[in-house]
């Protein structure tokens, strides 16, 4: 039996404020819940069940009881069940914290997203916010890049670069002036857990580039966020301002005598300006171009300067390994992948949405126990992992380990964590033509592979799928592929063959049609 309501006590309901949700009309159904009189809204991030959205929540008692995906035509029935007691309706789903989505994953760098206001810093200190940075300021310097080393965290942008070798290289660089920079421009298909971190816990991100600042000298951050993005936008320049006025950003943080402020610049669309140089090129001014290397940004970046590079969420896992020690985030994971990645389910699956995993658990897995298989109730022909220039895995190959060296010995790469899921009514010579256009669209230019390569690929999978030549064709795709991959200045030119070489290998029938 739900609890009696105590009509002189205001019950708070939680509606999220994040962009899925509000596209979704959470903003409507929020204001109609608050014009009640005995209801305290409070616009809460998403936990990431994204088919779930607008995720409504009531406080009764110790509980939070979920309701979802609650539209504005909803919110009468609501009320009339006797939801603000935790009342039986068709859209309660019981207690958020029990639901099997949430409970099966190891949450981390994304504990906070759901649970908190995102704009509270009472909130976040509620919550362990800020415990990592005052761990690290009364401590030296090395003690931090020492922690991320044990930790084992690698870059989450894709690369997976060692993320404690990177600070090291830019502590021990010589210069007066060293900078952090953060990578938002989330660009690649079937990614979101960057805009979710910065628009449910965004403390989080500013308290792990202040942390890196210390780390290696630096007293002034960068966040590039993509256009696309306005909500995250306006979220995080309020965080910024609160944690400023909070005494947490800016002069002499703390009291430690430490100082480090942070900027935002908004990109202008490019997809290349998410490879590192060409996001510095746009940093400074200058036309998104990729650079040559070396030197390395580590050494060389931002005006010149010595530069981290590292995305959103692994400035945003920091904190923690801080607060709570690198061991226990060490813990998680197989191999050299060590702790948690936030894997993003899209594309033509029945629950979408982000599932934060410890490495090791196999593609399979994620796709049917969380994602719960394709949203048409069709068969799962292909899944594409590592945004639009990732390769293509086949039916029989989802038992792979979701590990960093698992997927590049199969010709694979994890990415930002992005999975799209395709049933078996996928043309997959037309997914592989669109990895080529996709390029010749993107491109920055500045080499001839890439810049070449890319238009006469499309052209030559026209030809193949026209029947012109097709065998002397296929052997001239592969020879294209190939350079691509060993000619391309950066990773825009060199893994647009990997979509390709995967559809080539794995559903050749499609080419021949």
């Amino acid at each position: 039996m739900p609890a009696e309501l105590d009509v002189n006590r205001k019950v708070t309901v939680y509606v999220p404020c994040e962009t899925a949700a509000v596209s979704l009309g959470a903003d409507d159904v929020g204001e109609k819940i608050a014009a009640h009189d005995n209801v305290n809204v409070i616009r809460n991030g998403s936990w990431g069940m994204s088919w779930l959205e607008p995720l409504v929540e009531v406080l009764v008692g110790e509980q939070r009881i979920a309701y979802g995906p609650v539209g504005v035509d909803d919110v009468d029935s609501l009320f009339e069940a006797g939801f603000l007691e935790g009342g039986e309706h068709e859209l309660r789903l019981g207690d958020i914290t029990e639901l099997p989505y949430l409970k099966n994953q190891e949450r981390w760098t994304f504990r906070r997203c759901g649970l908190i206001d995102p704009l509270s810093m009472d909130d976040y200190l509620t919550h362990g916010g800020f415990a990592g940075l005052q761990k690290a300021l009364a401590q030296d310097p090395e003690f931090v890049i020492d922690q991320i080393k044990a930790s084992g965290l690698r870059g989450r942008g894709g690369a997976g670069f060692p993320t404690g070798i990177k600070w090291q290289t830019v502590a021990d660089a010589e210069g007066e002036q060293k900078y952090i920079t953060c990578n938002a421009d989330e660009g690649d298909s079937g990614t979101f857990s960057d805009r979710i971190l910065m628009e449910c816990d965004p403390l989080t991100l500013i308290e792990g580039m202040i942390i890196a600042g210390y780390a290696v000298g630096a007293n002034r951050g960068y966040v590039y966020l993509r256009s696309e993005y306005p909500l995250t936008r306006r979220v995080f320049a309020k965080a910024l301002v609160v944690a400023k006025d909070s005494g947490w950003l800016g002069e002499d943080i703390g009291g430690s005598g430490f100082d480090f402020d942070i900027d935002v610049h908004l990109g202008a669309g490019s997809y290349v300006c998410g490879e590192e140089t060409a996001m510095l090129e746009s940093l400074e001014g200058k036309a998104g171009l990729i650079r040559y290397k070396p030197p390395l940004p580590a050494i060389e970046g931002l005006f010149g300067k010595p530069t981290v590079v590292n995305n959103v969420v692994t400035l945003g896992s920091v904190p923690d390994i801080l607060a709570l020690g690198a061991e226990p985030y060490a813990n998680f994971g197989v191999g050299r992948s060590k702790g948690t990645l936030a894997f993003q389910l899209a594309g033509n699956i029945k629950r979408g949405g982000l599932v934060e995993k410890a490495f090791g658990l196999t593609l399979r897995e994620l796709i049917e126990d969380f994602g719960g298989g394709t949203a048409s109730g069709r068969k799962i022909r292909a899944v594409q992992i590592g945004g639009p220039l990732g390769a293509y895995f086949a039916e029989e190959q989802l038992d792979t380990p979701l590990d960093y060296e698992a997927f590049t010995k199969v010709g694979g790469m994890i990415g930002h964590g992005g999975v799209v899921v395709f049933d078996d009514t996928v043309d997959m010579a037309a997914q592989a033509r669109f990895a080529f256009e996709f390029c010749a669209i993107e491109s920055c230019g500045k080499c001839t592979p890439c810049r070449i390569g890319s238009v006469r690929g499309v052209e030559v999978i026209d030809r193949i799928l026209a029947d012109k030549d097709r065998e002397e064709n296929l052997n001239l795709l592969t020879e294209l592929c190939e350079t691509l991959i060993d000619g391309s200045l950066c990773a825009m030119g060199g893994m647009t063959p990997f979509p390709v070489q995967s559809a080539l290998k794995y559903f050749p029938e499609d080419f021949k049609r």
